[in-house]
């Protein structure tokens, strides 16, 4: 499988082991319960915790052997209840083979297998429909899941959106539509917005939160389906061509299976969501860690600003995140209050070459805003952005909504991955790079060479830097 679609696949994999094994950990602890009303066990609580294990490690198994949950999302209320029983059925029948080959079958009570068995049942059940619940009419919803943008002519797009809303996948929302054939722009299909058309596409798509992309256009049409399939690729979005009416020969595409369409997925980078997932986890521990610091560091900040110049303790901006989201980032206030109100008369000052503004004798900066920032303090407050997940520890760094507004799809695709603390451009010279698109270049080059690796080693590089004041101002 590519890893397009490799990530939903992960996620629903993993998720659901380990639904299953504190499912089957909770029935055969109440099995036990229920056999003996307590967890003395007749004095063979050895070859229970043994029976327990083997339970555990056969569930494990054979869900990763046999993959039996691959239609998970696909089944019916009939179909689920077959499935869970088969597997309980299996694990039950494996575990008292192991306790048989262990000469352990006769120390275990035999109602603790027909308990362990309808409770098994009952309970893998009932969490099974309870995750596909949650994650169908709750996550999709949600500001993590994909959003969608569909490209299609007037005749077709009532049918492709009906589609694409009735398949069952959690991992996408069907937010906007784009019509290229003629002006509907205000109306809805099926409950859905149509954003643009086809002058405006690109322009519009800039700006809006696009994670991903289906076009379903006709072969007529080729010229500008390849225009746009280059365009949303140079701003990082993932793009689904139906191949139903055409396949396009580019290199990149990768064939697959979208809401029920055969497709050709296009996508500049490719990345492994077991490796995010590790990622995420190196995030939360690491925000952690970052968090106590902070709270340790936080009356002596505090008192210092508070001493400095009139005004909160922290400053909250609204920044542009992952492929558009909109988030509020945290910080040790370093201005004087009331400093964003001044900022276009500075633009004059403007010391770096694109939308992004820097200046080095900032006058709205107080004089322990000037500490704070050279010894990075004031972005402590920022680990708790890493922590809610608007942030990650390494990434690029999130453009305010005013540089947001002046980005080209070229300047987007820094956005198609999780904003970070720092990244390649802060440990190559911060503040001393003057070019926006210098900028922009280090952060591409970070997202496709991206790996833990690289992430562990901009770590150690940024401590460095933050300890020598390198290129902060």
């Amino acid at each position: 499988m590519n890893e397009i679609y490799r990530k939903s696949k992960v996620v629903k994999t993993y998720s659901l082991i380990i639904i299953e094994t504190a499912g089957t950990l909770f029935s055969y602890l109440l099995a036990l319960l229920l056999r003996f009303g307590n967890f003395e066990l007749d004095g063979y609580r050895s070859t229970y915790i043994l029976y327990g294990g083997i339970l555990l490690a056969i569930g494990m198994i054979y869900s990763t052997m046999t993959d039996w949950n691959r239609d998970f999302f696909e089944r019916g209320y009939y179909r689920e209840f077959i499935a869970v029983s088969k597997y309980t059925v299996m694990i039950t029948l494996f575990g008292v083979i192991g306790l048989y080959l262990g000469h352990a079958i006769y120390d275990l009570s035999r109602l603790v297998f027909g308990y362990f068995f309808l409770i098994n049942t009952v309970v893998l059940y009932s969490l099974h429909l309870l995750f596909k619940e949650f994650m169908l009419k709750h996550y999709r919803k949600s500001i993590n899941s994909d959003k969608l943008m569909v490209i299609t002519q007037a005749d077709q797009a009532e049918k492709v959106v009906k589609r694409i809303q009735e398949w069952k996948h959690w991992n996408y929302e069907l937010t906007s539509v784009a019509i290229v054939d003629r002006d509907m722009t205000g109306e809805k299909i099926s409950g859905v917005p149509v954003v643009c058309g086809r002058e405006d596409l690109i322009e519009k798509s800039t700006t809006e939160i696009i994670d991903r992309v289906f076009i379903s256009l006709p072969r007529d049409d080729m010229e500008f389906v390849k225009e746009i399939i280059l365009e949303f690729e140079a701003m990082g979005v993932l793009c689904h061509y139906n191949i139903e009416l055409e396949e396009l020969n580019l290199e990149g595409k990768e064939a697959g299976n979208f809401a029920g369409f055969s497709v050709v997925s296009f996508s500049l980078q490719n990345l492994d969501y077991r490796r995010l997932l590790i990622k995420r986890f190196t995030d939360i521990v690491g925000s952690i860690v970052g968090l106590l610091i902070t709270a340790i560091l936080f009356p002596f900040v505090a008192l210092a600003i508070k001493i400095d110049s009139r005004g909160p303790v922290f400053f909250a901006q609204e920044r542009i995140g992952r492929n558009g989201r909109h988030f509020k980032l945290y910080k040790f206030r370093s201005m004087y209050v009331n400093a964003q109100d001044g900022l276009k008369e500075l633009m004059k000052n403007n010391e770096m070459e694109g939308p992004m503004f820097k200046m080095e004798n900032d006058p709205r900066i107080t004089k322990v805003g000037k500490f704070i920032r050279r010894t990075s303090i004031d972005e402590l407050p920022q680990f708790w952005n890493v922590l809610k997940g608007d942030m990650s520890l390494v990434g690029t760094r999130p453009p305010t909504i005013a540089e947001f507004e002046q980005y080209n799809p070229h300047y987007r695709r820094r956005l198609s991955i999780t904003p970070g603390l720092t990244g390649l451009w802060q440990v190559s010279g911060r503040s001393d790079i003057k070019d926006f698109d210098e900028v922009v270049r280090l952060d591409l080059e970070y997202i496709d060479q991206w790996s833990l690796l690289l992430d562990v080693k901009l770590l150690i590089q940024t401590v460095g830097v933050v300890l020598t004041g390198k290129g902060s101002k």
